[in-house]
C-alpha cells in the first residue's frame, strides 16, 4: 500500500507544485515505490478525478469506509475500476478488502457516469477522458492567450517528429519510415485521431517549420530503426521556434547554445545552419550546460543526430561565467537562449493540473436525499451545492504567494542572462524562449532587456514581424498587448503558442534581438563573471 501512501503526498497542496510533477516525484528521496509507478498513478488519476469523484460520493464509500482520506479514496478506486491488475495490495490487506467490499456498487456508479456523458463504452470515454475534455480548471493564464473561439485543452496533442536533416531528408522519411502514410492538410485531422489502441497512418507536414510532421497522439515511433539511429526526433513544434527565429548562417560565426541540455534546440540549430552552407570549416556551435547529469544527456543526443563534428559541448559550463572577451567566445555571432522557467506551459505540467477530490459531506447529503425521496422534500430543503468540486491546483493563499516569488525569483535570472547575451561583442542575433504562460518570464523580461542601458548602448533591438523568418512572420499568436504596456509593435514581434488548442503545441514564448554593428558599454570594470547567486 505504500505506492497509495507515497501517492497521496504528491496530490496534497504544497508550495512546491509551482514545479512539474514528474520532477518533484523523481527528485524525492526515500520512497518505497519507483517514481515510475507513482508519477503513472498520479497522472492517470487527476485525468479521471471528476468521474471518480462522482463514483466515489454516489457509492458512499467515505462515509462506510471511514480509514479513507478523500485522496486514497480517489486513488483506490482508480485502481480498483480502471488498472488491468486491479488495486496494487496483498489480497488480504485490509485496505484493499474495505474498497473491495464496495465493487458492485462503484462499478454501477461508474456505468451511470458512463451514461450521463452520453458514452456506450468504456473505450468511448476513455477518449473523451485523454482529449482533456474532463477539463475544468483552466488556468487565468492560458485563458488569456486563446484567441477567441479556441477553447483550452479542447484538442489533444499530436506526436511531433523532426526530420534530422544531418542525417536523412523530408522526401527520404517519405518514401521510407513513412511509405503507405497519408498526408492530410489539416492538421485537426491528426489531432482527432485519438482512438484507444490505434493510430492511424496519416500525417501532416507542418506549414511553419521546415522538416517537421505531425502524427497522431497514439502514433510509438520509438522502436522504429529511423528513431533509434538519430534520424527521426521527437521534438514538440513549439519548440523549434526558438532555433528556426535565430535563422542561423554562414555570417553568424560561432553560435551560442547558453543552457542546452538535453539538446534538441541545439541539435535543430546544428541542422538549420547546415542548409544555409555547404562547408562548416572551423564554426562551432558551443552549447553550455553547467549540470553535468545534464551534460551526459545533451552529449548523447548530439552524437545520436550525427552533430558531434560541429557541436563542442561544454560540460559544466554555466553560462554567465563566460566572459564575452577573451576567446573563443568574443567571435561568437548568434546566441539561442533558453533558460530554466516555470514549465507551465508544457503538456501535462501539473502546476495547471487539477485534481477534483471526493467529499464526506456530498456523500452524505447522497444519503440524506435518499431518505427524503419518498417524503419529496420541498425545494428549500434539497442540500445546496453537493456538486460544486473540490479542486487541489496552486490555489490557497499561500501557494499563490510562493508562486509569485518563484515567478519574481525566475524573472530576474532569466533577464540576467539575456543581459549577459546582449555583451557578446561580435553577436548580432539572440533568441530568448520559454515554455511558460506568465508574462512575467515573457513579455516583462523583454521589456527589461529592452530598457536596460547595456541595449540601449550595444544598439540591441528587438526583432521586427515582418523582418522575422517567413515560418515565424506568418504565426499568428502574438505576445500580449497589455503586458507589453500597449505596445503593439512588441508585441506583434513576440510569438506565443498556446497550450491544448488547435494548433497542437505546448504553451511557449519566443522573441529575437538584433542589432546592426557592434557597440561597446561604456565605463565597465574588467570582466569579473556573473553566476545565479549573484541574484
Amino acid at each position: 500500500m505504500s505506492l497509495y501512501y507515497e501517492a497521496v503526498s504528491f496530490i496534497e497542496p504544497s508550495a512546491l507544485q509551482t514545479y512539474s510533477l514528474k520532477s518533484r516525484i523523481y527528485n524525492a528521496k526515500n520512497l518505497k515505490s519507483t517514481p515510475a509507478q507513482i508519477f503513472a498513478l498520479v497522472s492517470e488519476a487527476s485525468k479521471w478525478s471528476p468521474i471518480l469523484k462522482e463514483v466515489v460520493e454516489k457509492s458512499q464509500l467515505l462515509l462506510h469506509e471511514r480509514k479513507l482520506s478523500p485522496a486514497l479514496g480517489l486513488l483506490l478506486v482508480h485502481d480498483l475500476l480502471l488498472a488491468k491488475r486491479g488495486i496494487a495490495a496483498p489480497a488480504s490487506h485490509p485496505l484493499r478488502l474495505a474498497v473491495e467490499r464496495h465493487k458492485a456498487r462503484a462499478q454501477a456508479e461508474f456505468t451511470k457516469a458512463r451514461l450521463r456523458r452520453g458514452f456506450s463504452s468504456v473505450d468511448a470515454l476513455r477518449q473523451h477522458v485523454y482529449q482533456g475534455r474532463e477539463e475544468t480548471d483552466v488556468p487565468e493564464q492560458t485563458q488569456k492567450h486563446c484567441r477567441k473561439g479556441i477553447t483550452p485543452y479542447q484538442w489533444s496533442h499530436p506526436r511531433w517528429v523532426r526530420i534530422n536533416s544531418l542525417k536523412t531528408s523530408l522526401v527520404e522519411q517519405l518514401a521510407t519510415t513513412f511509405v503507405g502514410y497519408r498526408a492530410v492538410e489539416r492538421l485537426e485531422e491528426i489531432i482527432e485521431d485519438n482512438r484507444p489502441g490505434q493510430a492511424s497512418e496519416i500525417l501532416h507536414i507542418d506549414l511553419h517549420v521546415p522538416d517537421l510532421i505531425a502524427l497522431p497522439p497514439l502514433t510509438d515511433l520509438s522502436t522504429s530503426p529511423a528513431y533509434r539511429n538519430g534520424l527521426l526526433i521527437f521534438q514538440d513544434k513549439a519548440s523549434c521556434f526558438p532555433a528556426y527565429l535565430l535563422d542561423p548562417n554562414i555570417e553568424d560565426r560561432d553560435i551560442v547554445d547558453a543552457c542546452a541540455a538535453p539538446g534538441n534546440k541545439t541539435t535543430h540549430l546544428t541542422a538549420l545552419r547546415q542548409r544555409s552552407q555547404t562547408e562548416y570549416g572551423q564554426q562551432t556551435v558551443w552549447a553550455c550546460e553547467r549540470d553535468t547529469a545534464r551534460a551526459a544527456v545533451l552529449q548523447k543526443m548530439v552524437t545520436i543526430a550525427g552533430a558531434e563534428k560541429i557541436v563542442t559541448v561544454e560540460v559544466g559550463q554555466d553560462f554567465l561565467r563566460l566572459d564575452p572577451e577573451r576567446e573563443p567566445w568574443c567571435s561568437i555571432g548568434a546566441l539561442l537562449l533558453d533558460p530554466s522557467c516555470s514549465g507551465s506551459g508544457i503538456i501535462g505540467r501539473d502546476s495547471t493540473m487539477s485534481i477534483m477530490l471526493p467529499s464526506k459531506e456530498a456523500s452524505a447529503a447522497q444519503t440524506t436525499q435518499s431518505k427524503k425521496r419518498k417524503r419529496k422534500p420541498t425545494q428549500d430543503k434539497v442540500p445546496r451545492n453537493i456538486d460544486t468540486p473540490e479542486q487541489i491546483p496552486i490555489s490557497t493563499t499561500d501557494d499563490q504567494d510562493a508562486l509569485r516569488t518563484r515567478l519574481q525569483s525566475l524573472s530576474t535570472f532569466q533577464t540576467k542572462l539575456l543581459l549577459h547575451a546582449f555583451r557578446f561583442p561580435q553577436s548580432r542575433k539572440v533568441t530568448y524562449s520559454t515554455c511558460s504562460l506568465y508574462a512575467e518570464e515573457n513579455e516583462l523580461v523583454v521589456l527589461a532587456a529592452l530598457g536596460s542601458p547595456i541595449a540601449k548602448e550595444k544598439g540591441w533591438r528587438i526583432l521586427l514581424r515582418d523582418k522575422q523568418v517567413d515560418g515565424m512572420k506568418r504565426w499568428e499568436i502574438r505576445g500580449d498587448v497589455a503586458a507589453c504596456d500597449g505596445d503593439v509593435e512588441i508585441a506583434e514581434a513576440c510569438i506565443r503558442c498556446n497550450k491544448g488548442t488547435k494548433e497542437g503545441t505546448q504553451g511557449f514564448f519566443v522573441a529575437a534581438f538584433v542589432r546592426d554593428q557592434d557597440g561597446s558599454v561604456a565605463n565597465e570594470d574588467e570582466w569579473g563573471g556573473l553566476s545565479e547567486s549573484d541574484s
